[in-house]
């Protein structure tokens, strides 16, 4: 597959552009809460030089039964707007494990019809080891840009789009979450879902696309992972996980290596697996 572009920035680039006026860093950091960690407070303690905090789980459609869904776009901008982001930002998105809720970020952002974005590959911890500047406390304040939402649906898919391509296999359905809850054999962290996944998918845990100090892996790496697990590349790609937090990343890695129709299922196994009515598969899958 031809590579077109990279969505991601490194560290010696984005430390030699910090100052730019037109540069936005966005620290996305998120913990499941079973971590009893809060990434706010972590950031308040550490980020880039400049970054300012995403917060996943309120910047989403808090009406919404499941966890961090897709924000309205009319919230999404005005979020925006008030942090100081604006049409024609440049954005780099990154967390602190590495590559892992920036991704979901990323995806938001692109959802939200926005281009001019990517993450930081190895994201905080990469930029730690390598002696770069960091600072401490609330962020700097921004001034109020104008932000608009054109909200790119060919990049999200909902439980009835899921439901259709069971039928029609229109599209190849790819699970990021450990292969022992994908086959069913280890419960789910959250209460009351069911354990396995979507009947036909195939399993591509997205730790596997990193390399062992947080990076992402090359494209052709990428691009032979996703062959390995079964997944034909020329059909369109719907990502899924357990709330659409990692399927962002395979929807990363997907992009990496120039697939052009890749869909993340944003309700994920946080509303498929609890929906008895839902058709569910335990083993290997596809």
């Amino acid at each position: 597959m031809l590579q077109t572009k990279t969505w991601l920035t490194e560290t010696d680039d984005l430390a030699r552009e910090l100052d730019a006026p037109d540069l936005v860093i966005i620290d996305a950091s998120w913990h499941m809460r079973s971590e009893g960690k809060d990434a706010h407070a972590e950031y308040l303690v550490e980020h880039i030089p400049g970054a300012i905090f995403f917060d996943i789980d309120e910047i989403a459609d808090t009406k919404s039964g499941l966890p961090h869904m897709l924000p309205p776009p009319e919230k999404f901008s005005s979020r925006m707007r008030s942090m100081g982001v604006g049409d024609g930002s440049r954005i780099v998105v990154y967390d602190s494990s590495g590559l892992f809720s920036a991704a979901r970020v990323w995806w938001t952002f692109r959802v939200m019809g926005v281009d001019d974005v990517s993450v930081l590959n190895g994201g905080l911890p990469k930029w730690k080891r390598e002696g770069r500047p960091l600072e401490s406390g609330p962020a700097r304040s921004r001034t109020t840009r104008h932000f608009t939402a054109r909200r790119n649906l060919d990049l999200v898919r909902d439980v009835s789009d899921v439901k259709a391509l069971l039928k029609d296999k229109s599209a190849e359905l790819v699970d990021a979450r450990a292969p022992e809850r994908f086959s069913g054999q280890a419960p789910e962290p959250r209460p009351g879902l069911r354990s396995g996944h979507i009947p036909g998918a195939h399993n591509v845990p997205f730790g596997k696309l990193l390399n062992k100090d947080g990076t992402f892996k090359s494209a052709p790496e990428l691009e032979r992972l996703f062959e390995e697990a079964g997944v034909d590349l020329s059909k369109p790609v719907v990502a899924s996980c357990g709330s659409g937090i990692t399927a962002s990343v395979l929807a990363l890695g997907l992009a990496e290596i120039g697939h052009r129709k890749t869909a993340v299922y944003d309700g994920s196994w946080s509303e498929w697996g609890a929906d008895q009515n839902l058709p569910i598969e335990t083993g290997q899958g596809a």
